[in-house]
């Protein structure tokens, strides 16, 4: 389904921390200030909505953001016109809702489209069109024109090949390419510290080490983004809360580090592991073997336990 949202002036829709992107923030603002449409390209996780988010907030400029996918057909861009009340009214441009392209021409604003390798052919062209003529021709409704501040935005993961399509040259000749690779480790240790409780800054290293080795493994496809630092770092609160023991117990960790890595890495094809077991080996890796004397809470006691201790019945 398509969401759309828009920013007013002043106005934040979740966190605007934007580490260590100053220089990509520098020139996404002078490529909108130039009048050019701009491509953000980079694999999940590395800021490229929140970064734009920023930079709209700064301009205080109207900001339209919708999400590509199979579904974002021509009509669900444009608009459509009330079908209930063109029976009684006809065709006429009130009755008619814009979508979120017709609402960022209109306002001059920016329109952010994300994942746009993953939506129609006949919606890209329609999105060609607004980018080259600056306006659009609507049936039954006429022309609509870009008002001054109009750009397109647009963001994909060009690693990312399920579910997606090749984005036409014509697109990429219209548009400023910003690259955003992952950030380095000091800048995604302070993106978990900023959205997680207090934790043991030494643990929280470990936390983001273990993420970033899952991008250069080599039973690994696709690494997982600081997004599941995040998770585990979260998840390992809670847990540890919930049996006792302290955010840094070695069971929790692991526990908490499948949960949030293994539905987020893509294994090589032809690999004939599970993603629990390469997680697994990547956390023994930087955290180091099971402890011998501290048994897994989660598994079942110890069969000894339930025979009594010697001399007893």
């Amino acid at each position: 389904m398509t969401q759309t949202s828009s920013m007013g002036p002043g106005v934040q829709d979740g966190p605007m921390e934007v580490i260590e992107r100053a220089a990509e923030a520098e020139l996404l603002e002078a490529a909108l200030l130039s009048g050019a449409h701009v491509l953000l390209e980079g694999p999940p996780g590395t800021g490229k909505s929140t970064l734009l988010r920023r930079v709209a907030t700064g301009r205080r400029i109207p900001f339209v953001m919708v999400e590509g996918n199979a579904e974002l057909t021509p009509a669900r861009l444009i608009g459509h016109f009330d079908p209930a009340l063109v029976l009684s009214k006809g065709y006429v441009a009130e009755i008619f809702e814009d979508g979120p392209l017709l609402e960022a021409l209109r306002t001059g604003g920016l329109l952010y489209v994300e994942e746009l390798n993953r939506i129609p052919e006949e919606t890209l062209n329609v999105l060609l069109t607004a980018m080259s003529e600056l306006e659009i021709t609507v049936p039954r409704l006429g022309r609509v024109a870009a008002a001054p501040g109009f750009a397109l935005v647009a963001a994909m993961n060009p690693f990312d090949a399920v579910g997606t399509a090749r984005v036409s040259g014509a697109l990429y000749d219209r548009t400023c390419r910003i690259s955003m690779d992952y950030q380095t480790s000091e800048a995604e240790q302070s993106i978990v510290g900023l959205r997680t409780d207090e934790i043991d800054l030494a643990w929280r290293a470990q936390v983001v080490e273990l993420v970033r080795s899952t991008r250069d493994h080599e039973d690994i496809r696709f690494g997982s983004s600081v997004r599941g630092a995040i998770d585990i770092a979260r998840l390992s609160v809670e847990l540890a809360r919930l049996r006792g023991v302290p955010t840094d117990d070695w069971h929790v960790g692991l526990a908490a580090a499948k949960a949030s890595l293994s539905g987020r890495i893509r294994l090589q094809d032809g690999c004939d592991r599970t993603p629990e077991q390469v997680v697994t080996e990547l956390y023994v890796a930087v955290f180091g073997a099971e402890p011998s004397d501290a048994p897994d809470p989660a598994d079942p006691a110890d069969p000894a336990d339930s025979e009594g201790s010697p001399g007893e019945p």
